[in-house]
């Protein structure tokens, strides 16, 4: 995770500050010294303050950052979540790289966080999604466990998801499902395997094959029940598709196990924080 930050981190600067920064080193003198602090603009969930830590030291590892509030914590309007303090200069560069991880990644733990208390009297999880941009997948999924929620698969090597273009091109559900079952023979793995569904044939289909878990894809409600009183506890469920805040405690209600959540990561809408700058008194 080191290697992965301190590499996501320098492309983020390289991008940003190029050949330099040349409206501060126009102005401001590298003898300057400040202070900055992280001020909360609206309610939520605070998410990725090691991230921006970090992106202050790569810029000048003699920036002092102090964290006031910790990842995964509520934090209200008004709060200072953080502090720095060095040259002037170093924390003016950072600033925005440091702002653009940290409200993205407290934007998603927040509307995570508004998912999970939702059916927080159901057994059901929230899910997240590969819908993540790209080269950030392990940051917005970060993001979504300090909102509460649960990791799905990290990619596509590390469980089989078998979807409808799948099935397609195989035939059948139990043809797709007899392709991975040899694959794991193969390669002497024992990844889990998940089917997505649309209809109840395609349940039971699924049903027989023994699978890991069973995903209720676009499914209403009324036939969510169904689905579960069909499947009776013999393998793990999932609902998807067009989910959010005002049907998800129904659907949670229906007995499914996980409910995967694209718009988590892939519709963020980043919490308010700025950085206010002083000269160091």
């Amino acid at each position: 995770m080191e290697d992965y930050l301190k590499k996501i981190i320098k492309s983020a600067l390289d991008e940003d500050i190029q050949s330099g920064d040349v409206t501060t080193q126009a102005i401001i003198s590298q003898s300057v010294l400040g202070t900055g602090k992280f001020l909360i603009k609206a309610d939520g969930v605070i998410a990725s303050l090691n991230v921006a830590q970090k992106v202050f030291s790569q810029v000048d590892n003699k920036i002092d950052f102090k964290v006031l509030i910790q990842d995964g914590e509520k934090v209200k309007a008004g709060n200072i979540a953080a502090e720095v303090e060095g040259k002037a200069s170093s924390i003016l560069t950072a600033e925005r790289t440091a702002l653009n991880f940290l409200q993205r990644m407290s934007g998603i733990a927040t509307l995570t966080n508004k998912f999970v208390e939702e059916i927080s009297h159901t057994k059901a999880k929230i899910l997240d999604t590969r819908k993540t941009v790209p080269g950030l997948r392990l940051l917005d999924k970060e993001a979504v466990r300090l909102g509460g929620g649960t990791n799905h698969r990290i990619g596509l090597f590390d469980m089989f998801l078998i979807k409808d273009n799948h099935i397609e091109i195989a035939g059948s559900i139990t043809n797709a499902i007899k392709a991975c079952r040899d694959y794991q023979k193969k390669k002497n793995s024992n990844l889990k395997i998940e089917v997505e569904t649309k209809n109840l044939d395609e349940v039971k289909e699924a049903l027989d094959c023994n699978v890991d878990i069973i995903m209720l894809d676009n499914f209403k409600t009324d036939m969510m029940r169904k689905a579960v009183a069909i499947i009776n506890g013999k393998c793990k469920v999932e609902a998807s598709g067009n989910i959010n805040l005002e049907n998800v405690k129904e659907v949670a209600e229906t007995g499914v196990d996980f409910i995967s959540v694209g718009a988590l990561t892939h519709s963020v809408k980043a919490l308010d924080i700025s950085l206010e700058v002083e000269l160091r008194k």
